[in-house]
């Protein structure tokens, strides 16, 4: 019987980009996932000062970007419940729904430093099989102040290997206010959705 393996892959998506999609299709082939949830968090805990497009917004935005992929699913899992989301309790609870899974956690590079700082990280290191980390090829890291604040958190992680260019959401958004080229940092339909709805100016 094949392992399932599904990737966990949250975030605000504020607007999703390019570098997300490698990052999950990257992650798709290099771990053999059998599938692939996109856990769009509505209010992340983290950016509570933040100004984010409204949910109403971001959802149809990631659901047009992933369509393609049959191996790509949005996960309703935070959107359903009541906020603050924390990882660890969004792990938990697709766990309970998921019981035979290898839960891959998917988080970018400058996050694992956050690592330590996540509610019940220890626990959340514990909770899932691996923590796939996005980086560049040949890009060192070294993990021993990582493991040091987080015991046994080296031997889940697993490096992904991509090429990417540094695109961020933040700096989309500066683009579009400002004016300046952005159109090829997004899927086609995510560009679409943001010049129809006037978005971030």
């Amino acid at each position: 019987m094949p392992v399932n393996r599904i990737g966990l892959f949250g975030g605000t998506f504020d607007p999703p980009h390019i570098g997300h999609l490698i990052l999950a299709g990257e992650a798709v082939f290099q771990f053999q996932l059998s599938r692939l949830l996109w856990v769009l968090t509505p209010d992340p805990p983290h950016k509570q000062d933040n100004s984010i497009a409204p949910l109403a917004h971001r959802l149809p935005m990631l659901q047009r970007m992933i369509s393609h992929n049959p191996v790509f699913e949005l996960s309703r899992v935070e959107i359903d419940r009541p906020g603050p989301h924390y990882t660890i309790d969004t792990v938990r609870l697709i766990a309970e729904q998921e019981p035979d899974a290898e839960l891959y956690l998917l988080i970018g590079g400058d996050s694992l430093w956050d690592l330590p700082t996540w509610r019940l990280s220890a626990d959340l290191v514990t909770a899932v099989s691996k923590i796939g980390v996005m980086r560049r090829p040949g890009d060192f890291m070294d993990l021993t102040p990582l493991e040091a604040k987080l015991p046994g958190v080296t031997r889940k992680i697993r490096f992904l290997d991509a090429l990417v260019q540094p695109v961020s959401s933040r700096e989309l958004r500066r683009r579009i206010a400002a004016g300046e080229m952005y159109r090829y940092y997004l899927a086609p339909e995510v560009y679409d959705y943001i010049e129809s709805s006037r978005l971030y100016r």
